[in-house]
Protein backbone atom coordinates (compact mmCIF):
# COMPACT_ATOMS: atom_id res chain seq x y z
CA UNK A 1 0.00 0.00 0.00
CA UNK A 2 1.17 3.51 -0.81
CA UNK A 3 2.04 5.30 1.83
CA UNK A 4 -1.13 7.47 2.94
CA UNK A 5 -1.00 11.47 2.38
CA UNK A 6 -4.66 12.27 2.59
CA UNK A 7 -7.34 12.61 4.65
CA UNK A 8 -11.21 13.75 4.58
CA UNK A 9 -13.06 15.17 7.32
CA UNK A 10 -16.87 15.70 6.77
CA UNK A 11 -18.13 18.49 8.31
CA UNK A 12 -21.33 19.45 6.55
CA UNK A 13 -24.15 18.04 9.29
CA UNK A 14 -26.58 20.19 10.74
CA UNK A 15 -25.48 19.70 14.10
CA UNK A 16 -28.78 19.38 15.68
CA UNK A 17 -28.06 17.62 18.71
CA UNK A 18 -26.19 20.80 19.60
CA UNK A 19 -29.03 23.39 18.72
CA UNK A 20 -29.89 25.91 19.14
CA UNK A 21 -26.14 26.86 18.90
CA UNK A 22 -25.63 25.08 16.14
CA UNK A 23 -28.24 26.95 13.91
CA UNK A 24 -25.64 29.54 13.60
CA UNK A 25 -22.07 28.47 14.49
CA UNK A 26 -20.78 25.27 12.94
CA UNK A 27 -20.32 22.80 15.79
CA UNK A 28 -16.98 22.07 14.43
CA UNK A 29 -15.93 25.46 15.07
CA UNK A 30 -17.40 25.24 19.04
CA UNK A 31 -13.92 25.23 21.26
CA UNK A 32 -12.19 23.00 23.38
CA UNK A 33 -10.76 25.97 25.87
CA UNK A 34 -9.59 27.99 23.18
CA UNK A 35 -9.23 26.10 20.01
CA UNK A 36 -12.04 24.98 17.85
CA UNK A 37 -12.28 21.18 17.61
CA UNK A 38 -11.74 21.48 13.83
CA UNK A 39 -8.04 22.46 14.75
CA UNK A 40 -7.34 19.02 16.90
CA UNK A 41 -8.64 16.79 13.73
CA UNK A 42 -5.97 18.62 11.47
CA UNK A 43 -3.54 18.69 14.03
CA UNK A 44 -4.50 14.50 14.30
CA UNK A 45 -3.92 14.02 10.67
CA UNK A 46 -0.95 15.86 10.39
CA UNK A 47 1.00 14.21 13.03
CA UNK A 48 -0.36 11.14 11.16
CA UNK A 49 2.04 12.66 7.92
CA UNK A 50 -0.79 13.42 5.97
CA UNK A 51 -0.06 16.49 4.25
CA UNK A 52 -3.33 17.57 2.17
CA UNK A 53 -6.68 17.69 3.95
CA UNK A 54 -10.31 17.90 2.36
CA UNK A 55 -12.91 19.07 4.50
CA UNK A 56 -16.14 18.47 3.24
CA UNK A 57 -18.06 21.52 4.24
CA UNK A 58 -22.05 22.52 3.34
CA UNK A 59 -23.93 25.89 4.27
CA UNK A 60 -23.21 28.55 6.57
CA UNK A 61 -19.73 26.85 7.35
CA UNK A 62 -17.70 29.34 5.98
CA UNK A 63 -16.01 30.09 9.67
CA UNK A 64 -14.41 27.03 9.37
CA UNK A 65 -12.63 28.09 6.01
CA UNK A 66 -12.19 31.44 7.81
CA UNK A 67 -10.45 29.73 10.56
CA UNK A 68 -7.63 28.32 8.36
CA UNK A 69 -7.05 31.35 6.74
CA UNK A 70 -4.96 33.73 7.40
CA UNK A 71 -6.00 37.35 9.10
CA UNK A 72 -4.41 40.60 7.76
CA UNK A 73 -6.41 42.78 10.84
CA UNK A 74 -5.32 40.17 13.89
CA UNK A 75 -1.83 40.27 12.19
CA UNK A 76 -1.46 44.03 12.30
CA UNK A 77 -2.82 44.17 15.67
CA UNK A 78 -0.83 41.91 17.47
CA UNK A 79 2.34 43.40 15.62
CA UNK A 80 1.15 47.05 16.79
CA UNK A 81 1.24 45.36 20.24
CA UNK A 82 4.59 42.96 20.20
CA UNK A 83 2.23 39.99 20.98
CA UNK A 84 4.97 37.78 18.80
CA UNK A 85 4.04 34.37 20.49
CA UNK A 86 0.20 34.80 19.74
CA UNK A 87 0.97 36.23 16.00
CA UNK A 88 3.14 32.90 15.83
CA UNK A 89 0.59 30.61 17.20
CA UNK A 90 -2.38 31.69 14.62
CA UNK A 91 0.41 32.00 11.70
CA UNK A 92 1.02 27.84 12.69
CA UNK A 93 -2.88 27.07 12.31
CA UNK A 94 -2.88 28.92 9.08
CA UNK A 95 -0.02 26.42 7.60
CA UNK A 96 -0.27 23.24 9.43
CA UNK A 97 -0.96 21.52 5.98
CA UNK A 98 -2.72 21.98 2.93
CA UNK A 99 -6.37 22.28 3.78
CA UNK A 100 -8.95 22.48 0.79
CA UNK A 101 -12.56 22.59 0.98
CA UNK A 102 -15.72 21.51 -1.01
CA UNK A 103 -19.46 21.69 -0.18
CA UNK A 104 -21.66 18.77 -0.05
CA UNK A 105 -24.64 20.92 -1.75
CA UNK A 106 -27.18 18.26 -0.38
CA UNK A 107 -27.22 16.08 2.90
CA UNK A 108 -27.27 12.71 1.59
CA UNK A 109 -25.36 10.82 4.28
CA UNK A 110 -21.32 10.50 5.34
CA UNK A 111 -20.97 8.07 2.03
CA UNK A 112 -22.16 10.92 -0.22
CA UNK A 113 -19.82 13.50 1.53
CA UNK A 114 -16.37 10.82 1.06
CA UNK A 115 -18.06 10.22 -2.01
CA UNK A 116 -17.63 14.14 -3.16
CA UNK A 117 -13.61 13.15 -2.35
CA UNK A 118 -13.00 11.01 -5.19
CA UNK A 119 -11.30 13.54 -6.86
CA UNK A 120 -9.46 15.03 -4.25
CA UNK A 121 -8.05 11.29 -3.42
CA UNK A 122 -7.85 10.04 -7.25
CA UNK A 123 -6.20 6.37 -6.72
CA UNK A 124 -4.49 6.67 -3.19
CA UNK A 125 -5.42 5.48 0.17
CA UNK A 126 -7.05 7.98 2.38
CA UNK A 127 -7.92 8.38 6.03
CA UNK A 128 -11.35 9.47 6.94
CA UNK A 129 -11.50 11.80 9.73
CA UNK A 130 -15.44 11.92 11.19
CA UNK A 131 -15.82 15.67 12.01
CA UNK A 132 -17.81 15.16 15.59
CA UNK A 133 -15.19 13.02 17.39
CA UNK A 134 -11.97 14.24 18.78
CA UNK A 135 -9.43 11.91 19.77
CA UNK A 136 -6.69 12.83 22.37
CA UNK A 137 -3.85 9.71 22.41
CA UNK A 138 -0.28 10.14 22.83
CA UNK A 139 0.50 8.66 19.42
CA UNK A 140 -2.59 10.32 16.49
CA UNK A 141 -5.29 7.58 16.08
CA UNK A 142 -5.13 8.29 12.24
CA UNK A 143 -1.88 7.68 12.74
CA UNK A 144 -2.21 4.41 14.65
CA UNK A 145 -4.34 3.52 11.64
CA UNK A 146 -2.11 4.33 9.02
CA UNK A 147 0.13 2.28 9.75
CA UNK A 148 -1.88 -0.87 10.18
CA UNK A 149 -3.13 0.20 7.06
CA UNK A 150 0.20 -0.09 5.51
CA UNK A 151 1.29 -3.19 7.47
CA UNK A 152 -1.72 -5.16 6.02
CA UNK A 153 -2.30 -3.64 2.54
CA UNK A 154 -5.87 -3.54 3.70
CA UNK A 155 -8.78 -0.74 4.62
CA UNK A 156 -8.87 0.07 8.43
CA UNK A 157 -11.26 0.86 10.94
CA UNK A 158 -10.65 2.36 14.09
CA UNK A 159 -13.29 0.59 16.96
CA UNK A 160 -13.80 0.51 20.28
CA UNK A 161 -16.18 -1.83 22.55
CA UNK A 162 -19.17 -0.23 23.69
CA UNK A 163 -21.95 -1.80 26.05
CA UNK A 164 -24.18 -3.89 23.86
CA UNK A 165 -27.26 -1.45 24.13
CA UNK A 166 -25.18 1.38 22.61
CA UNK A 167 -24.44 -0.64 19.57
CA UNK A 168 -27.73 0.16 18.09
CA UNK A 169 -26.34 4.08 17.49
CA UNK A 170 -23.35 2.55 15.97
CA UNK A 171 -22.44 -0.50 14.06
CA UNK A 172 -21.18 -4.07 14.35
CA UNK A 173 -18.25 -5.44 13.51
CA UNK A 174 -18.27 -9.62 12.53
CA UNK A 175 -14.45 -10.91 13.82
CA UNK A 176 -12.61 -13.27 11.60
CA UNK A 177 -8.82 -13.37 12.29
CA UNK A 178 -7.56 -12.00 15.76
CA UNK A 179 -3.76 -11.17 14.60
CA UNK A 180 -3.00 -9.53 17.60
CA UNK A 181 -5.24 -7.89 21.24
CA UNK A 182 -5.67 -5.28 18.85
CA UNK A 183 -6.28 -5.94 15.65
CA UNK A 184 -8.83 -8.71 14.04
CA UNK A 185 -9.93 -8.97 10.73
CA UNK A 186 -13.61 -7.90 9.79
CA UNK A 187 -15.42 -9.73 7.04
CA UNK A 188 -18.96 -7.98 7.84
CA UNK A 189 -20.93 -5.19 9.20
CA UNK A 190 -24.38 -3.84 9.81
CA UNK A 191 -25.00 -0.23 10.30
CA UNK A 192 -27.25 0.37 13.41
CA UNK A 193 -28.84 -2.44 14.41
CA UNK A 194 -31.59 -2.56 16.55
CA UNK A 195 -31.63 -6.17 18.57
CA UNK A 196 -29.21 -8.45 20.02
CA UNK A 197 -29.86 -10.91 17.34
CA UNK A 198 -28.80 -8.34 14.41
CA UNK A 199 -25.15 -7.34 16.18
CA UNK A 200 -22.56 -9.41 15.50
CA UNK A 201 -20.27 -7.71 18.11
CA UNK A 202 -19.91 -5.01 20.49
CA UNK A 203 -16.95 -3.49 18.44
CA UNK A 204 -18.42 -0.58 16.81
CA UNK A 205 -16.28 2.09 14.93
CA UNK A 206 -15.86 5.25 16.35
CA UNK A 207 -14.88 8.28 14.49
CA UNK A 208 -11.76 7.09 12.02
CA UNK A 209 -11.11 4.70 9.27
CA UNK A 210 -8.21 4.70 6.27
CA UNK A 211 -9.57 3.35 3.09
CA UNK A 212 -8.76 1.97 -0.17
CA UNK A 213 -9.91 3.61 -3.46
CA UNK A 214 -12.23 1.01 -4.42
CA UNK A 215 -14.55 2.51 -2.00
CA UNK A 216 -15.73 5.07 -4.77
CA UNK A 217 -17.01 2.45 -7.29
CA UNK A 218 -18.59 0.73 -4.43
CA UNK A 219 -19.91 4.12 -2.95
CA UNK A 220 -21.91 4.49 -6.65
CA UNK A 221 -23.62 1.74 -6.32
CA UNK A 222 -25.06 1.36 -3.06
CA UNK A 223 -28.33 2.30 -2.45
CA UNK A 224 -29.36 4.83 0.03
CA UNK A 225 -29.83 2.84 3.27
CA UNK A 226 -30.94 4.19 7.34
CA UNK A 227 -32.52 7.21 7.18
CA UNK A 228 -32.33 7.22 3.45
CA UNK A 229 -29.05 8.42 3.09
CA UNK A 230 -25.77 7.06 1.47
CA UNK A 231 -24.08 5.29 4.36
CA UNK A 232 -20.49 4.98 4.53
CA UNK A 233 -20.59 1.71 6.81
CA UNK A 234 -23.04 -0.16 3.74
CA UNK A 235 -20.08 0.74 1.07
CA UNK A 236 -17.52 -0.63 3.96
CA UNK A 237 -19.58 -3.80 4.72
CA UNK A 238 -19.26 -4.77 0.47
CA UNK A 239 -15.63 -4.11 1.14
CA UNK A 240 -15.58 -6.14 4.50
CA UNK A 241 -17.84 -9.26 2.42
CA UNK A 242 -15.40 -9.03 -0.44
CA UNK A 243 -11.46 -8.12 0.37
CA UNK A 244 -11.81 -7.78 4.16
CA UNK A 245 -11.28 -5.05 6.24
CA UNK A 246 -9.33 -4.57 9.34
CA UNK A 247 -10.62 -3.47 12.69
CA UNK A 248 -8.42 -1.80 14.85
CA UNK A 249 -8.98 -1.41 18.59
CA UNK A 250 -7.05 2.30 18.80
CA UNK A 251 -5.60 4.11 21.81
CA UNK A 252 -7.08 7.07 23.03
CA UNK A 253 -10.08 8.97 24.63
CA UNK A 254 -12.82 9.78 22.07
CA UNK A 255 -15.13 13.42 22.92
CA UNK A 256 -18.01 13.43 21.09
CA UNK A 257 -18.66 16.73 20.18
CA UNK A 258 -21.63 16.45 18.40
CA UNK A 259 -23.06 15.99 21.75
CA UNK A 260 -23.63 18.49 24.75
CA UNK A 261 -22.25 16.41 27.16
CA UNK A 262 -18.88 15.34 25.02
CA UNK A 263 -18.45 18.85 24.39
CA UNK A 264 -18.86 19.97 28.02
CA UNK A 265 -15.89 16.87 28.85
CA UNK A 266 -13.84 17.59 26.43
CA UNK A 267 -13.16 21.51 27.91
CA UNK A 268 -13.13 20.25 31.33
CA UNK A 269 -10.77 17.61 30.96
CA UNK A 270 -8.46 20.06 28.28
CA UNK A 271 -8.83 22.76 30.34
CA UNK A 272 -7.41 20.52 33.71
CA UNK A 273 -3.95 20.22 31.61
CA UNK A 274 -4.14 23.63 30.10
CA UNK A 275 -0.59 25.32 30.84
CA UNK A 276 -2.55 28.61 31.35
CA UNK A 277 -5.27 27.67 33.61
CA UNK A 278 -5.27 24.44 34.60
CA UNK A 279 -4.33 24.91 38.20
CA UNK A 280 -6.64 27.84 38.75
CA UNK A 281 -9.44 25.41 36.99
CA UNK A 282 -9.10 22.17 38.96
CA UNK A 283 -9.13 24.87 42.38
CA UNK A 284 -12.37 25.90 41.13
CA UNK A 285 -13.49 22.56 40.24
CA UNK A 286 -12.27 21.48 43.75
CA UNK A 287 -14.31 24.70 45.64
CA UNK A 288 -17.25 23.72 43.22
CA UNK A 289 -17.61 19.80 44.05
CA UNK A 290 -18.03 21.15 47.59
CA UNK A 291 -21.40 22.53 46.82
CA UNK A 292 -22.85 19.61 45.16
Amino acid sequence: MKKITKAVIPAAGLGTRMLPISRTVPKEILPIVDRPSMEYLVREAVGAGIKDILIITGRNKEAIENYFDYSIEYKDVLQAKNKQKELADMEEVCSLANVYFLRQKEAKGLGHAVLCAEEFVGDEPFAVLYGDDVMVAETPVTKQLCDVAEKYGKAVVGVCEVPFEDVKKYCSMKIGTQYDDRTYLTTDMVEKPQTREEMFSNLAILGRVVLTPDIFDILKHTAPGKGGELQLTDAMKELARTKGVISYKYEGRRYDMGSKLGFLQANIETALKHPEIGDAFKAYLMDLCKTL
